[in-house]
Parts: structure tokens; C-alpha cells; sequence
């Protein structure tokens, strides 16, 4: 018999590329999606996959219909992805927020609690919830206490402690990926990578003048998002549910990210085309992320297999490709 599984939030990156990687393993993949006017699945179809999983349309704040995803679907396995996930937006929207990232999840885990006891899930947490809470050596792991620096973050951090709480309290297999920033060349354009990587794909076109950025400062543990959900199926085939974080512990700057994209089209210096604005700085920063994934690596026996520059460069052409 195949195993069932219903990613929430399946419209999204990470959802397109874990139905994917499922429906490679022989998984029926049941996707839960906002019903939205003039509905997409752009990223389902770049993946090619959009006929071969069954949606089931709902809102993760609203109880009935997770449980009537819980019914249909009968999963074996169920994956949260749902979230507003742009950081920037959630001083613009800290209410939304924190009823899609914080009680979404708790709703979530009360469904799979009453109808779907024996179901295995996964939270996605988040390296924001860490905020500019770092050891001495400038690195995040499972153990590093939570400070986090936006109400994203915190939402995210009510969501985590949650899954915590309900495996602890009654004994669900839940697990917490804490994942650091992880892209790839269907990431939303809102997120500074595609941001910048579909700039520079306009520029070298000579369709774009000028990329307007924030702090160039800002450091990030940046990883492909195709690896990253190898390691979210990973944690629920194991024989003990436990929380990890996903990284690839090296940490780059806004600038390593202009650095390389603009290489990518032969533009050596590019100055010239990127203008800092203050509008695009957060009201309050987060300045390094770095993860610590030693625990992954040694129980799950996952590791990153897309460097840095080579992620990069699959963005860039990819958006070139796409012009």
C-alpha cells in the first residue's frame, strides 16, 4: 500500500519540491491550498507535477476544513508548510501572522490529536525564532534559546512549542525542522535572493536599471531548497520523533549574494546598479544566521549537496530563462 501524505502550504517552494520528492518515493501526495480568486500553481507546474496530486482547498485557520483535509486524505504522514513566510510582512500584518504560523499549526496538531492519531508530523519551524540569539561561536543549534526579532519569528516560535508540547503530552510523532534560509529558482520574488537574482537576469538584459536593496550586511545560512526537504521526510521515517536543525553551518553576506549573481551574467562590479533604501530595512535586524547542523547530519544522515555559488547560479539562469 502507498503512504498518503498532505503537505499544507503545497502551493509554496518548499510544498512544490516536497510533493515532488514524495510522488518520486511512490507517496499518494494530498495538497491543502488557500482557495484564492484566479488560482496559480505556478510552482507545481515549473516542477511538471500539478496532475499528479489531489487538492483539497481549505484555510489553516479555519478548524472544519483541516479536518475535512484530515478525512479525505487519511494520511500517513502530514507535512505544515502553511505560513506567511515573508519576514518583512509580518510588521505589516503581525495579527495575520500570528493566526496563520502560530495557531494554524495548534489547529493542525488538535485535528491530527482527534481524527488521525497514528499520523506522523512535521513543523516547519524557522532560524528566525533564534533572532540575535547566538553562542560564542556565532552558530544556532537545537539547544540555542529562542529571542526572536519580528512577529513572524514569534509566531513561529508559539508553533514550535506547541509540537513540542502535543508530542510530549500526547505522544503524537511530531518533529520540528528548524530550518535556515533555504532558496531556489522557484522562491517567491519577494525574498531577497530571487529579488536580487531576477534583477540581475533583467539587468543583463537591459531591461532593469537599478536593484534597490536594505542592510548589505546581513549574513545568512543559505541552502537549496530541494535538499532541505530530503531532510524533512527524513525525520519521520525515523523510529523516535525529534526536532533538528537544517542548515549548511557557512554563512554568507547580501554582498557574497550581489558577488555572485552578477558574476553569473559576466558583470564584475556592481555597484553601479545597486542603491541601499531605507525602506527595505527591518524595524529591527537580525544580522547573522549560521546553523549547526551536526545532529541532522549524524542521525539522519543528511547533508547539504548544493554549495552556495552553485544555487546562485541556478537562480540566475533560471530567471534569464525565463526573460
Amino acid at each position: 500500500m502507498n503512504k498518503r501524505a498532505l503537505i499544507t502550504g503545497i502551493t509554496g517552494q518548499d510544498g512544490a519540491y516536497l510533493a515532488q520528492l514524495l510522488l518520486s518515493k511512490g507517496y499518494e501526495v494530498y495538497g491543502f491550498a488557500s482557495r484564492r480568486v484566479n488560482q496559480t500553481f505556478d510552482n507545481l507546474d515549473y516542477l511538471g507535477i500539478t496532475n499528479q496530486v489531489q487538492i483539497i482547498f481549505g484555510d489553516i485557520t479555519d478548524q472544519a476544513s483541516i479536518i475535512h483535509a484530515i478525512r479525505t486524505s487519511r494520511p500517513h504522514e502530514v507535512y505544515n508548510l502553511a505560513a506567511m513566510s515573508f519576514v518583512g510582512l509580518s510588521w505589516q500584518e503581525p495579527i495575520h501572522t500570528a493566526q496563520v504560523d502560530g495557531l494554524g499549526p495548534l489547529y493542525l496538531l488538535e485535528a491530527i490529536r482527534t481524527f488521525a492519531p497514528t499520523a506522523k508530523m512535521y513543523q516547519a519551524s524557522t532560524s528566525e525564532m533564534y533572532g540575535n540569539n547566538w553562542e560564542d561561536d556565532l552558530t544556532q543549534n537545537e539547544t540555542t534559546a529562542f529571542r526572536p526579532r519580528s512577529p513572524y519569528g514569534s509566531a513561529k516560535v508559539f508553533a514550535h512549542h506547541s509540537t513540542v508540547n502535543y508530542r510530549e503530552s500526547f505522544d503524537l510523532f511530531s518533529c520540528c525542522g528548524i530550518l535556515f534560509n533555504h532558496e531556489s529558482p522557484i522562491r517567491g520574488q519577494e525574498f531577497v535572493t530571487r529579488k536580487v537574482t531576477q534583477a540581475v537576469a533583467k539587468i543583463s538584459k537591459g531591461l532593469q536599471d537599478k536593484l534597490e536593496l536594505g542592510n548589505l550586511d546581513a549574513r545568512r545560512d543559505w541552502g537549496f531548497a530541494g535538499d532541505y526537504v530530503e531532510a524533512m521526510w527524513m525525520m519521520l521515517q525515523q523510529d523516535e520523533p525529534d526536532d533538528y536543525v537544517i542548515a549548511t553551518g557557512e554563512t554568507w553576506s547580501i554582498k557574497d549574494l550581489l558577488d555572485r549573481a552578477f558574476f553569473a551574467v559576466g558583470i564584475d562590479d556592481w555597484s553601479e546598479y545597486v542603491v541601499q533604501n531605507p525602506l527595505y530595512m527591518r524595524p529591527a535586524e537580525v544580522p547573522h544566521l549560521k546553523g549547526d547542523p551536526t545532529k541532522a547530519k549524524t542521525k539522519l544522515g543528511w547533508e547539504p549537496k548544493t554549495s552556495f555559488g552553485e544555487l546562485i547560479d541556478m537562480m540566475v539562469v533560471a530567471d534569464v530563462k525565463r526573460l
